[in-house]
């Protein structure tokens, strides 16, 4: 194959090869057809699939279609089957029937929700996404300082193994994905999961694979980082497929929604909130047509009755029973899911000042967080803490609820003040004897039980499962159950910590809704920006020993305080 004839598409994967940042496939040919140098061409292609999984049928003569450089969101609720078709798509399940075509120059990368032990590598070998040869010779240039043979060998070694080439473009990411530069060359062993989550993030962005497979990957993200990542798979060069709850992640990244829906794969052209429009769209019409459809078979039905006995009428009738048999029934198109409206009590009254920090100290061993802080918050507040991870959010709202200790200073709780602290840890308040059901009445005061089982299901607990009992309950659906504890007996100071965990759109909607209606104090920390946007009227920014205060919410901080700056998301 001389160079004149290879595509432009072809010259870069082939130019990526040869860097080694995409593995090799193992091609059936290799010739000017072999990558299509449109990039509206099908990466992937999936027709009239069938998956049955544990008895129940996931799809149905399912459809879809990702294309080069297409950037798309798979929604549906949970135990749809959006897991089970990522599986498919990476090899990892077997379709029942129907095509399954990927593109065989195309590279799928993929996320996966948990990281393996990551051994003694750093968390810039993680990132550089590097071969055990690599890996050692890495190893090999840190141990060899002072031996200059040894190290002059090496350094040849990782230069033919392009390392260079690597090397800077995951130091800008993990920079981007809010490491400093200190850490990349301590071993990922020393950090949190999320961490060095983040870390095999910045290897797949790397790595740049034609396909990438993102399932929830702004879980272990904080704001910052969540932004320059949105903006950096803005301009991604290849084809992406997500899952997420972040509804305004979606919108600033999608432009295509593939919807499971009644087993099958229904694309919308756009992002999650035109997704949402043409989604009502398209019930009014099914909804139109199946009613036009059903008033016209009652008109037919009704001449049939009316002429049966008619001799003169025996050909207009048979030709009218024969249109009623070949008629294809349109089936009633099920509604949308809405939000669940529910009119939660209300919280007594707090006086004006409802809590304060004064001159507060609080270090962990050598990592001083605050020293001599002031804070306070006043009745009716609606205030949302951002800043980097490990800044002290989290810590912050601790000391406002009095489960940690300031080392100095002091915290003043108003007289009438009830805290109300929800963290992703709640299960010591539940009572692992009750059922779902009969926690929430029991903290309802007298609510009814249809009012409870309907708020339930606004969080995901459905039908069966308000029978279970708490004890059974995975981490998530006590999150979720704690959560609803909350809205049916507000206190009214109300700290959350990342509320926002373990829900699905629909919930998120139905929690702002709940939250839009309380009349109490609410202090939050969330990386949800909609979330944020929708509730937050003060704005704390938390870095570096510091609560800096603005008057107003989130696109008022963005707007005062320029913390994404043109070269934040230089890259």
């Amino acid at each position: 194959m001389s160079l004149e004839t290879v595509s432009a598409q072809e010259e870069s994967h082939l130019l990526r090869y040869a860097l080694g940042l995409l593995a090799v496939p193992t091609p059936k040919k290799l010739d000017s057809q072999a990558i299509s140098p449109d990039t509206h061409a099908a990466m992937l292609t999936i027709k009239k699939m069938t998956k049955a999984l544990g008895g129940r049928v996931l799809f149905e003569e399912a459809d879809m279609t990702i294309n080069w450089g297409e950037r798309v969101a798979l929604v549906g609720p949970n135990g749809a089957g959006k897991t089970t078709l990522f599986k498919i798509i990476l090899g990892e399940e077997d379709r029942d029937s129907g095509t399954f075509d990927l593109d065989e120059y195309g590279m799928v990368g993929y996320l996966a929700q948990e990281a393996g032990d990551p051994g003694d590598a750093t968390i810039l070998e993680i990132s550089m996404g590097i071969s055990e040869e690599l890996q050692a010779v890495m190893a090999t240039m840190r141990t060899s300082a002072d031996d200059s043979d040894e190290f002059g060998k090496a350094q040849d070694r990782y230069e033919e193994l392009n390392g260079y080439q690597l090397e800077p473009k995951a130091k800008k990411i993990l920079a981007g994905l809010g490491y400093a530069q200190e850490d990349f060359g301590r071993p990922a062993n020393m950090f949190s999961g999320g961490w060095v989550m983040r870390a095999h993030l910045a290897r797949l962005l790397v790595e740049e694979p034609d396909l990438l497979m993102l399932d929830e990957p702004t879980n272990h993200l904080d704001l910052h980082s969540l932004m320059w990542f949105q903006k950096y798979l803005q301009q991604y060069p290849g084809a992406l497929l997500i899952i997420s709850h972040d509804r305004s992640f979606m919108d600033g990244v999608i432009e295509k929604v593939y919807e499971i829906d009644e087993m099958r794969l229904v694309p919308f052209a756009g992002n999650y909130t035109k997704y949402l429009q043409l989604k009502e769209e398209r019930y009014d019409q099914q909804l139109k047509a199946f009613l036009n459809q059903k008033k016209e078979i009652s008109r037919i039905q009704e001449f049939i009755d009316k002429f049966r006995s008619v001799g003169s009428k025996a050909s207009q009738v048979q030709s009218r029973v024969k249109m009623l048999e070949k008629m294809e029934r349109l089936p009633k198109p099920r509604k949308p899911r809405k939000l669940f409206h529910f009119h939660f009590p209300q919280p007594p009254r707090s006086t004006q000042r409802v809590i304060s920090l004064e001159n507060v100290s609080k270090a962990y061993d050598d990592n001083v967080l605050y020293t001599n802080l002031d804070v306070f918050v006043e009745r009716g507040d609606r205030i949302v803490l951002v800043g980097p991870n490990g800044s002290g959010k989290s810590t912050l709202m601790k000391m406002l609820a009095g489960i940690e200790k300031g080392d100095a200073g002091k915290r003043n709780v108003g007289t009438t003040t009830k805290i109300g602290y929800f963290s992703q840890h709640r299960a010591a308040t539940l009572n692992e004897n009750n059922s779902v059901l009969e926690e929430v009445v029991d903290a309802g005061g007298g609510m009814r039980e249809n009012e409870a089982r309907s708020i339930l299901g606004s969080f995901l607990f459905k039908k069966d499962d308000v029978q279970k009992r708490v004890g059974v309950l995975s981490g998530g659906e006590k999150s979720r159950l704690s959560l609803v504890k909350f809205l049916v007996d507000p206190p009214n100071l109300l700290l959350m910590d990342e509320p926002t965990t373990h829900l699905d759109m629909t919930s998120i909607e139905a929690l702002v809704s709940a939250l839009k209606q309380y009349e109490g104090t609410l202090v939050f920390i969330s990386h949800d920006v909609h979330f944020i946007r929708s509730l937050a009227e003060h704005t704390w920014h938390v870095a570096d020993g510091e609560v800096k205060k603005y008057s107003g919410g989130y696109d008022y901080y963005l707007q005062k305080s320029g913390a994404f700056g043109d070269d934040f998301f230089d890259v």
